[in-house]
C-alpha cells in the first residue's frame, strides 16, 4: 500500500500498511521514520497487517513546533487507529517508540493486544540532562549538512556492536541479510532528517518522560528485548522493566547494540514472530 496521510485531530500523520492478518503497529525510536523498520516489515508482513507511521515530528509527518509529551503521542496512536478502523493491536515500540508505548498502555489498553518494547526505559537516569542528549543530536545534525557519511559513522559508534561495525565498515553496499547495506542506512538517514526545533521538541517528551512506577499496573502479555551490548540502554534497565511488568518475557538478542532490530533482524524477528503467535 502506498503512503497516506491521516489528519488527526489537525495533525497529520504519513503511514504505510503492508500485508493482510492481525494489525501489528511498529512504533520508532527517537528521529526515526517509519522506513526504519526496514528489518522488521518484510518478515512480520508474511504474517500480520503491519502498519508503520512517522512520529509527529518526524519524517513526512507535520512537526508543529510546540513541546511534545508522551500523552500526544499515545493519543496519536489511539487515533491512528480509529482512523483506521482498528479497535485492537499488538503494538511494538523501540527506544523512544517504546516509551510511547508505555504511556498507551495505561491510557488504552483497550487498544492494545499484546506489547513489544526494544531497547527503551522507563525513565531517563538520573545525572543524564537535557542539554547532553539534545548537543548529541544537534552535532549530528551539524555533520549531516557536511558530510553524510561522517555523520552515519559518528551515530553508528553507538549504535551497533563493533564487530558488526567492522562487517558494515569493510562492505557498505553488503546486503545484510538481503534487507539493507550501509549505503542504503546512509541515505535513509539524510533523508527528512531531524531539524533543531525538532530535536528540542521531542526531546522534552523523552525528559519528562517517568512511569516506573507504574510499570505494575501494565497487565498486558509483554516481550521485553534487550541488546547485550547496548550502549544507551544497558539491559539491566531492560531487565528491571521486566521484573516491573507482571505479565512479561524478558530476552536477550546477544552481541547486539542498540540498533538490534537492524543489526539482528533475524532473531528480533523471530523472537517477535514467536511471542505474537
Amino acid at each position: 500500500m502506498p503512503e497516506e496521510y491521516a489528519d488527526l485531530d489537525g495533525i497529520k500523520i504519513c503511514h504505510e500498511i503492508h500485508g493482510e492478518g492481525y494489525p501489528v503497529i511498529l512504533v520508532n525510536g527517537f528521529g526515526s521514520k517509519k522506513e526504519g523498520w526496514m528489518g522488521q516489515v518484510p518478515e512480520l508482513s508474511k504474517k500480520f497487517k503491519v502498519i508503520t507511521f512517522d512520529c509527529r515530528g518526524s519524517g513526512k509527518s507535520d512537526r508543529p513546533d510546540i513541546p511534545y509529551t508522551m500523552e500526544m503521542f499515545a493519543d496519536d496512536i489511539a487515533h491512528l487507529m480509529n482512523y483506521l478502523k482498528i479497535q485492537k493491536a499488538h503494538l511494538i515500540g523501540f527506544s523512544l517508540g517504546g516509551m510511547i508505548l508505555q504511556h498507551f498502555a495505561l491510557k488504552y489498553p483497550e487498544k492494545l493486544d499484546r506489547l513489544v518494547l526494544i531497547n527503551s526505559l522507563p525513565r531517563i537516569p538520573e545525572g543524564y540532562g537535557p542539554e547532553m542528549y539534545i548537543n548529541s543530536h544537534l552535532r549530528g545534525l551539524e555533520l549531516l549538512k557536511q558530510d553524510s557519511i561522517k555523520a552515519f559513522w559518528y551515530s553508528a559508534k553507538a549504535g551497533f556492536h563493533v564487530k558488526f561495525r567492522k562487517e558494515m565498515e569493510a562492505n557498505p553496499k553488503k546486503k545484510f541479510y538481503g534487507l539493507w547495506s550501509v549505503e542504503d542506512l546512509i541515505d535513509y538517514y539524510s533523508t527528512n532528517p531531524l531539524t533543531p526545533k525538532d530535536v528540542k521538541n521531542m526531546a522534552n517528551a523523552i525528559f519528562t518522560h517517568n512511569i516506573y512506577d507504574k510499570l505494575k499496573e501494565i497487565k498486558h502479555n509483554t516481550l521485553i528485548l534487550a541488546a547485550s551490548h547496548d550502549m544507551l540502554v544497558p539491559k539491566s534497565v531492560m531487565e528491571d522493566l521486566h521484573n516491573k511488568i507482571p505479565n512479561s518475557i524478558f530476552k536477550v538478542i546477544e552481541k547486539a547494540g542498540h540498533e538490534s532490530p537492524k543489526e539482528k533482524a533475524p532473531n528480533v524477528n523471530r523472537e517477535i514472530i514467536d511471542f505474537l503467535s
